[in-house]
């Protein structure tokens, strides 16, 4: 690739992370499902909050916690995110820029709030979400700074954010804007619950080359293809895309693009406690590895080490400079 400003510029929901640990009564109590991500409205929002007795809250979100990732790893990288200008908001804009995040979207001035995603960990490490998405949903085209998109190597698109037209147009837009420069284009199909709702868009993105990479877990995938059969899915999957990224848990991740299979196993780790932000950091590791011509098996061995540092602790960003990591496993 020719030289670029920016490795990656990812664009998605701006959401300020609420964590708290809790046990499995609280989740009945308050009637969550364990392991989901459910979508609330502002006022139970509130609620949820209040019933916190303990809480850690950053900026977070699916791309931009890859965002931050990537510049862990000591890339550089650009976001695309609507907040408002409120206290929440503020936490987020701060949070990016303290990490060296090109984020300059304007907020909104007026409308609703700041989007919030509360994330009840349990001891056994699964996380229960419950997100008020706020004034995420009014990204919109007049949001894509056109000049940062043809200056990134490759822009990242979250599946999570394809909902409102205003979002889907702006995504749409950088499409374009990246493909008539030269870019790459990758979309992240986020959580099955969004390829239940969008699969024949999702498909529809990838068949016209309006994204030529994708980064999905074997259940999306699985669903993406209404399949319970693994290597049926990824032989649909090479047909309709010029690059797919799967990561498989514990069983490792792989790459296939032009027939060619690669495939690594998942990074060690001493104890599982939070698997929030483990494929936002996989993700990382393997955009990063692609922006900088790496072949794919180094780029998913990068994306299997950033996701093992996060899910070793609470909250979905690295606690360590993953560059530093990177370096003494060998990989940078």
């Amino acid at each position: 690739m020719t030289q670029t400003r920016f490795d990656v510029l990812t664009i998605g929901n701006a959401i300020v992370d609420v964590f708290a640990q809790t046990e499995d009564d609280f989740l009945v109590r308050e009637g969550l499902t364990k392991g989901a991500m459910i979508l609330t409205s502002e006022e139970k929002a509130e609620r949820l909050y209040a019933a916190m007795r303990q809480s850690t809250e950053m900026s977070g979100g699916s791309a931009a916690n890859t965002a931050v990732g990537v510049a862990s790893l000591g890339g550089k990288a650009a976001y695309f995110g609507k907040v408002k200008q409120d206290p929440t908001g503020d936490i987020f804009f701060r949070d990016m820029h303290a990490q060296g995040i090109h984020f300059e979207t304007a907020p909104l001035r007026e409308g609703p709030s700041t989007a919030r995603s509360f994330i009840f960990v349990t001891p056994d490490g699964e996380r229960t979400m419950n997100t008020h998405l706020g004034a995420t949903h009014l990204l919109g085209p007049a949001d894509i700074d056109e000049a940062v998109v043809r200056d990134a190597a490759i822009t990242y698109l979250e599946g999570y954010l394809w909902d409102p037209q205003d979002a889907k147009d702006a995504f749409l837009k950088a499409s374009d804007v990246a493909h008539k420069a030269g870019r790459r284009v990758a979309l992240t199909l986020s959580d099955s619950f969004c390829v239940d709702r969008f699969r024949a868009e999702f498909l529809q993105l990838m068949r016209s080359g309006v994204v030529d990479t994708v980064f999905a877990n074997e259940h999306e995938l699985k669903s993406l293809y209404e399949t319970a059969d693994f290597q049926t899915a990824l032989r649909l999957i090479r047909d309709d895309v010029r690059l797919a990224v799967v990561t498989r848990s514990e069983e490792g991740a792989l790459a296939i693009e032009g027939g060619v299979l690669s495939e690594v196993p998942a990074f060690p780790i001493e104890r599982l406690v939070d698997s929030t932000g483990a494929g936002d950091l996989f993700a990382s590791g393997f955009l990063y590895g692609l922006a900088k011509g790496l072949p794919h098996l180094h780029s998913l061995r990068l994306g299997a080490l950033a996701a093992a540092e996060v899910i070793q602790h609470v909250g979905a960003r690295p606690l360590v400079d993953l560059k530093a990591m990177a370096q003494e496993n060998g990989l940078i």
